[in-house]
């Protein structure tokens, strides 16, 4: 699958999931083919938790924990959302995760 048809599908199981909108987006230039989920703009929050305004640039606490349960993850999100990479095998991972399935595959580093 190519990686726009991964962000339409992950963005469409979260939504049915969680009953919340996610901003699923792609990489550009050099991480083209990475894939980042995180809160819409109007949902973030400063440094002191305030929703929305210049400086939001972090997910909730519990948008955090709401995307990692979605996810099936241990733990919440990075603050700054979820990162995918750039490979067939992790885009299939979080298709299946977004889509409440155990993943049918995993995907492997393929950095140092």
């Amino acid at each position: 699958m190519d990686r726009d048809e991964a962000i339409r599908r992950i963005r469409t199981a979260l939504r049915r999931r969680t009953g919340l909108a996610w901003s699923v987006s792609g990489g550009r230039g050099t991480a083209y083919g990475w894939i980042k989920i995180t809160a819409p703009p109007r949902r973030l929050v400063d440094e002191k938790g305030q929703v929305g305004g210049r400086d939001a640039y972090y997910m909730s606490e519990a948008d955090r924990r709401t995307l990692a349960q979605a996810l099936g993850l241990r733990s919440p999100v990075h603050f700054q959302g979820e990162r995918i990479p750039a490979s067939r095998e992790y885009r299939q991972e979080y298709v299946d995760r977004a889509e409440g399935r155990n993943p049918s595959v995993f995907g492997t580093p393929y950095w140092d």
